[in-house]
């Protein structure tokens, strides 16, 4: 006998969010929709931050894809595509920059489809272009599911980064590290292992993130804060004018690595006396790492979100 079926039902988007910023941004930042978007592009994607002040705009949410801890933008509509969005996405990308942007509307129309698809031919196989159009669908009275459609990509598109042998010692201690955040249920994730020096987090902020790093030439592992961004330099000395009452709550010195050429820098601190690989002491290495994470972020997380470029006075160069 034939059980009788169901079928798809389409629910209106703004039932659901009624105002994009308030509430649809807000969704789509929570851990288990942007695993569901990541699923969907074949991205792993963590949260920096959301409504980034860009000149008179604000960015919607911005990510660092956690394969090569570029940045990724994500701009939401909840109507269908328009020429604002068109270009408010290509000045964020510029201003914050991003290599990967994600665009998700109720609908796209073509020729804002056809836009993306000449950027993904005409600029640098680095720098990736998606349209994504955001569905709701419901089964009888069921609860609302989100769907999300790919609509236009890049070209030839092969977004997962060459496995590489477990066997690599950098792979393996990232691994370990992965687990155990996840078994002391701690905040940080790291989503795809790899045999790099350094992996990455959020802060809370769009121009600094925090990471985990090692070096076997120099025999250390420690913790540095990475500024970046056209205020990176401003942001360092704002920081530096409170560097006692840092380093006092902090409980220790730390390293302040000025550097405006690159126009980045960093306050980072190390424990120079270890072996990075050695794996029989990767517990103990871990289990200082992830208390030297959350004291970077006690510390500095809530100074990040109330720092004004505005509030920066030039003095002399910090002394060697």
């Amino acid at each position: 006998m034939t059980e009788e079926l169901s079928r798809l039902k389409g629910v209106e988007l703004r039932d659901i969010w009624e105002n994009e910023a308030q509430h649809f941004t807000p969704w789509l930042a929570e851990d288990e929709n942007l695993i569901l978007l990541g699923e969907t592009l074949g991205i792993e994607l963590e949260l920096e931050a959301q409504e980034i002040n860009i000149g008179d705009f604000k960015a919607d949410i911005l990510c660092i894809n956690t394969e090569d801890s570029s940045r990724v933008l994500i701009e939401n509509q909840l109507n269908e595509t328009d020429h604002r969005h068109l270009g408010q996405i290509l000045t964020y990308a510029a201003g914050l920059d991003v290599y990967t942007v994600i665009w998700i509307a109720k609908e796209f129309r073509d020729e804002h489809r056809a836009a993306l698809d000449l950027q993904n031919e005409i600029t640098n196989e680095r720098f990736r272009y998606f349209g994504v159009e955001i569905k709701l669908w419901m089964i009888g009275n069921s609860i609302p599911a989100p769907q999300f459609v790919i609509v236009s990509k890049p070209n030839d598109s092969n977004l997962s980064i060459s496995s590489i042998s477990i066997d690599d010692w950098k792979t393996k201690f990232w691994t370990k590290f992965k687990e155990h955040l996840h078994t002391t249920n701690s905040g940080f994730r790291i989503y795809r292992p790899g045999p790099k020096n350094a992996v990455q987090f959020g802060i809370g902020h769009p121009d600094f993130r925090l990471e985990a790093r090692l070096s076997k030439q120099i025999g250390r592992i420690g913790i540095r804060l990475y500024i970046t961004g056209i205020n990176a330099e401003v942001y360092f000395h704002l920081l530096y004018e409170r560097r006692e009452e840092i380093e006092t709550e902090f409980e220790d010195n730390l390293e302040w690595e000025e550097s405006p050429r690159q126009k980045a820098c960093a306050v980072s601190y190390y424990n120079n006396d270890i072996l990075p690989q050695d794996e029989e002491d990767w517990s103990n290495q871990h289990n200082w790492l992830t208390s030297l994470m959350e004291k970077f972020n006690e510390v500095f997380r809530e100074r990040l979100q109330n720092l004004d470029p505005d509030d920066y006075v030039r003095t002399d160069n910090i002394e060697e």
